[in-house]
């Protein structure tokens, strides 16, 4: 009877140390070129799910929806990386059909979407059309440095300055990284968010303490695919940088530092970052 007994505490133990061990799932939809390839992320645990940026059009919204309905979850958090619409504008579609989600981000992201946002529908409306939001959803100032999914921590990094509109997630359980509007992957940086030099080191920086973590799997908030999504984007985001870094001293005008970053890049797609990010850079545009 003892043996019994025993045989059964260990056996409850075991189910309970496998159901306490069940990683994460990470789902990725990926826009094309009119959305900037931005890049949402459902973080999927047994029975719920936290997702991470919302999509810039109404029908990639509804895409992203269709991935969270079939995967069957429950919706509880839905966090925004950055403060720019391509990450935002599609929230209306996914809090309509998730009312109890809480949509959350740092101050300083929710400063900067409750002060531009207005122009950027101003902006984009038009252009979008039936396809572009009319309700714009404010996000909650998230309280503390992590979203806890079913017992596991997914870790928000980047929370300390100026760096908090830059902010990633790092999730200890996957070794993995969501790395928000600071990786990218054979595209041109988006650098008008980064006119000076100073916040462009500043970006450097928190591309430094990501690859210190050792990261096994990398998803870039902009890229042109999602088949290598290694640690290679954020080498890739930080060469770049340390280029674009080096290549704005020695030229004089936005064409030079286009052309310049041509040449290097020549494979690289999303051209209206390049273009744009170089007007910015130079003083010929203010951003």
């Amino acid at each position: 009877m003892k043996a019994i007994q025993h045989l059964t505490i260990i056996s409850i133990t075991l189910i309970a140390t496998i159901m306490n061990s069940q990683e994460l799932n990470l789902k990725i939809f990926r826009a094309e070129a009119d959305s900037f390839h931005v890049a949402s992320v459902i973080i999927e645990g047994e029975k719920e799910a936290v997702l991470i940026d919302a999509q810039f059009t109404l029908a990639n919204a509804y895409r992203v929806l269709a991935n969270l309905k079939e995967g069957g979850k429950s919706l509880k958090t839905i966090y925004i990386s950055h403060g720019d619409p391509d990450y935002y504008f599609g929230l209306e579609v996914i809090t309509q059909a998730f009312p109890d989600a809480i949509v959350y981000a740092t101050e300083q992201t929710v400063k900067h979407i409750k002060h531009t946002y207005q122009k950027k529908l101003s902006v984009w409306g038009p252009k979008l059309g039936s396809n572009g939001t009319k309700n714009v959803t404010i996000p909650r100032i998230i309280e503390g440095s992590s979203i806890e999914l079913e017992g596991k921590k997914i870790e928000i990094r980047g929370l300390e300055g100026k760096s908090a509109k830059r902010s990633y997630l790092w999730i200890p359980s996957l070794k993995a990284i969501v790395g928000g509007v600071n990786v990218y992957n054979n595209l041109h940086l988006w650098i008008a968010d980064a006119g000076s030099t100073q916040e462009r080191n500043d970006w450097i920086n928190i591309l430094t303490e990501m690859e210190k973590l050792q990261p096994k799997t990398v998803i870039p908030a902009h890229a042109l695919t999602d088949e290598n999504n290694t640690i290679e984007a954020i080498t890739f985001s930080k060469k770049y940088l340390q280029a674009y870094q080096a290549t704005d001293a020695k030229t004089k005008n936005s064409e030079e530092l286009i052309d310049s970053m041509k040449a290097l890049y020549p494979n690289a797609q999303l051209d209206i970052a390049l273009q744009l990010g170089a007007k910015v850079a130079k003083g010929e545009m203010k951003w």
